[in-house]
């Protein structure tokens, strides 16, 4: 009997496959009042995070990490609320920041302390208004309808261009990434035996059987080209029709 592929144990959840809490740094967010100021104490590496975490002492004497915005440095004075200036770093409502802004860290509800555009030296511009809501084009660059009442940081998340910088060590990939609970490497199933992979095993690597699998087949089978003859048909449908 054949074991779980790895996207199967991925899903399923263990120590294995899962990000070590004990190395998160704090868990970044907007304050609950909101209006106040404060100012960056120190600017952490979070292993967990592409981008830095700023620490912000407020006015009420209590601190909160807040993801760093690009330029931000210790010392500076960063404002939250409606009537604070749209100036990077500070955190204002949509409904108050004009059309045009990069912004990051958005809520998607009001005061859930932000939950889209959060990895490094991304942004979202703010591409239309109306009195209720505001629409923002995405990195992906899609473009969503948000509540103006959410909060959201003026300019973009600082860290950009990480990527660039050359590993060199392969030790240094694996560890960067299981501290994110990414993969650092991929295998291709027909480089496995028979029991890790519905590809794997022969006398060379070659698939053995159709590439392509039924939508009902069962979760340890369903691996190769997961898209239906239907899918494909209703694709090909829409491509004539808009000829």
């Amino acid at each position: 009997m054949g074991k779980r592929i790895i996207p199967q144990r991925r899903g399923k959840g263990s120590s294995t496959y899962r990000s070590p809490s004990h190395r998160h740094l704090a868990r970044p967010g907007y304050p609950k009042e909101q209006e106040t100021k404060g100012e960056v104490v120190e600017i952490h590496h979070a292993p967990g995070r592409t981008a830095p975490l700023a620490e912000v002492e407020f006015e009420n004497g209590e601190t909160s990490f807040i993801i760093a915005n690009h330029g931000l440095w210790e010392g500076e004075e960063i404002k939250i609320g409606p009537d604070a200036e749209v100036e990077k770093g500070n955190v204002l409502p949509l409904g108050r920041i004009p059309v045009g802004t990069f912004v990051y860290n958005v809520e998607l509800e009001p005061l859930d302390g932000g939950k889209l555009v959060k990895a490094a030296g991304g942004h979202a511009t703010i591409v239309a208004q109306d009195r209720k809501e505001s629409v923002l084009e995405l990195p992906s660059d899609k473009l969503k309808r948000v509540d103006n009442r959410c909060r959201a940081t003026v300019g973009i998340v600082a860290g950009g261009g990480h990527t660039e910088q050359p590993v060199v060590k392969a030790g240094k990939k694996v560890k960067s990434s299981r501290s994110k609970a990414r993969k650092p490497f991929t295998v291709r199933g027909v480089a496995m035996d028979s029991v890790d992979h519905p590809h794997g095993g022969g006398d060379h690597q070659h698939v053995g059987v159709p590439s392509t699998v039924s939508s009902n087949a069962p979760p340890g089978r369903k691996v190769g080209r997961l898209s239906s003859k239907k899918k494909k048909e209703k694709k090909k449908k829409k491509e004539k029709e808009n000829r």
